[in-house]
């Protein structure tokens, strides 16, 4: 049984940080590309971050660029987004996402090609 838990959202004032964690259980993504994405009150999802299997490559958000950094640790099967001088608009649930295809060359932001997906965990941003 395949599982992604989502830990690390919180209630933090504008500009500060926040460090969420996805750990995996019951396959190991080594190979796969990992994405987050975020969902505010009556908006769609959308793309945040992902990171390939080669983790040099990754891909952001416009809006997040500089602040937000993903990253992973394969050993602990865990994906990583730090995210810095965060904003109110950065407030929504954000969830992260397995890449359903093996070594695939770029890390995608289609929300399609992710099949597997963590529970969400809410960031709330005051200003």
């Amino acid at each position: 049984q395949v599982q992604l838990v989502e830990s690390g959202g919180g209630l933090v004032q504008a500009g500060g940080s926040l460090r969420l964690s996805c750990a995996a259980s019951g396959r190991t993504f080594s190979s796969n590309a990992m994405g987050w994405f975020r969902q505010a009150p009556g908006k769609e999802r959308e793309f945040v971050a992902a990171i390939s299997w080669r983790d040099e490559d990754t891909d952001y958000l416009g809006s997040v660029k500089g602040r937000f950094t993903v990253s992973r640790d394969n050993a602990k099967n865990t994906v990583y987004l730090q995210m810095n001088s965060l904003k109110p608009e950065d407030t929504a649930v954000y969830y992260c996402a397995a890449d359903r295809f093996a070594m695939r060359l770029q890390p995608s932001t289609r929300l399609t090609d992710y099949d597997y997906w963590g529970q969400g965990t809410q960031v709330t941003v005051s200003s």
